[in-house]
């Protein structure tokens, strides 16, 4: 009873933090031993202004890519969790209401392409949705890329590709470029956004061979990031 008591403590501070309300629920009641705990599901229904056009088909060559702060926390938090991990330094998930933060960057950037939250696949998944929407390469920066040495840790030990991993409490957008510096204020200005970053571009895509994703390594190089196929870590989002 205290476990519940807490857990809904904190949905109603998160939905007063969010400016939301919880309109409806429902329990359902299992054999002994099948249901393993809470599960709580829940789905959100929101309006987009009318004088707002957002989606991954309006990217364009020049425009800058920006992520709300480090990736990868949630995903190797699950995994810590499930499988019983520890390391060194605590690995929390990112879990965030965002709706404060995007309509920040709106204001300050009123041309945003579109936002996305990097959850399955991770930023690699949605970049390359991007890509794909608007027949266009994207370009990202290795060493732009916000990922605390912890989770960049824990990936080079269980051998994942951070940029595969799942995010919750994130957002990656498109912006023109003359927008971005704009874009990227506004999103350190909020609690959530203090890590932002711009971590790369829109580029013309090759006719021949079709959109692409890729990354410039901090040696240099350069490789295709492709996105995840199948189901890489164990999740809750």
């Amino acid at each position: 009873m205290n476990d519940l008591r807490r857990i809904c403590e904190t949905i109603a501070e998160t939905a007063r933090e969010a400016g939301v309300h919880v309109v409806t629920g429902d329990t359902k009641v299992v054999n002994r031993g099948h249901g393993d705990g809470i599960y709580i599901n829940t789905a959100g229904i929101g309006l987009i202004p009318a004088e707002r056009n957002l989606s991954g088909a309006f990217c364009k060559p020049g425009d800058k890519v920006l992520v709300s702060g480090t990736l990868g926390d949630h995903g190797i938090a699950i995994m810590s969790q499930r499988e019983g991990l520890a390391f060194s330094t605590s690995i929390e998930s990112d879990a965030a209401p965002l709706n404060g933060l995007i309509a920040d960057v709106l204001e300050a950037a009123p041309d945003t392409r579109c936002f996305r939250d990097p959850t399955r696949g991770g930023i690699a998944s949605t970049l390359n949705e991007f890509a794909a929407q608007s027949s266009v390469d994207i370009v990202i920066r290795e060493d732009n890329v916000p990922v605390k040495d912890a989770v960049r840790g824990a990936c080079d030990m269980l051998g994942y590709d951070v940029f595969q991993v799942a995010n919750e409490g994130k957002m990656a957008c498109v912006v023109p470029a003359d927008q971005a510096d704009a874009a990227l204020a506004a999103m350190r200005a909020h609690r959530y956004g203090a890590d932002a970053a711009i971590i790369g571009e829109v580029t013309e895509a090759s006719p021949e061979r079709g959109p692409k994703v890729f990354l410039q390594t901090g040696f240099g190089s350069k490789r295709i990031l492709d996105m995840l196929v199948g189901e890489q870590l164990p999740r809750i989002c």
